[in-house]
């Protein structure tokens, strides 16, 4: 039976998951997290995207992401392929790393853009990985939380931020305080 084909909406964004094939661990050890930072830097030249949050955790990652230009389907297809062969090839495996397709959800407003964030960035609290959320080295919360870290060229926190009021240090710290209280 064939795959339901997915609807893209240019300039939206969309809540994506993608985890690892049985639940297995996507992510083995700090150079793995960082060799997927490296393909989405490389994609992002190639295929621009934005990303609004993410979070990578041990056996899935979670992206708040929007494609303008190219079709999403097209941008994961790429990201989960690039990775699969970078982790066969590490780990000398064969076969999927990934479970199924990506999951994917529009979000359709402004609240779902802000319960989408808080969501991702609250994943290693609720896995009691981490008592808090900006103690997880492989969230975006931390780019969030302090300007002096300076995000990656497909992350920008504006699209979260710009739901609040104030000056920028304003804006983060009611961001930060939305994410803390849940």
């Amino acid at each position: 039976m064939p795959y339901k084909k997915r609807i893209w909406i240019p300039n939206r964004f969309y809540h994506v998951v993608c985890r690892g094939n049985r639940r297995d661990p996507l992510f083995r050890s700090h150079t793995d997290f960082q060799a997927l930072f490296h393909i989405l830097e490389q994609l992002h030249q190639k295929y621009p995207f934005e990303l609004a949050s993410y979070c990578f955790m041990t056996n899935h990652f979670h992206l708040q992401i929007r494609s303008q230009e190219v079709p999403l389907s097209k941008v994961m297809s790429l990201l989960n392929k690039r990775y699969a062969n970078y982790y066969n090839t590490r780990y000398r495996l064969t076969g999927h790393v990934f479970e199924k397709r990506f999951y994917d959800k529009l979000i359709e407003d402004k609240e779902g853009m802000l319960e989408v964030s808080r969501y991702i960035h609250l994943n290693p609290v609720e896995a009691k990985m981490v008592k808090k959320p900006e103690f997880y080295q492989w969230s975006s919360f931390y780019f969030f939380k302090d300007d002096r870290y300076i995000p990656p060229c497909f992350l920008n926190v504006n699209h979260i931020l710009d739901f609040y009021l104030g000056e920028t240090e304003e804006r983060r710290g009611k961001y930060c305080a939305s994410v803390i209280s849940q």
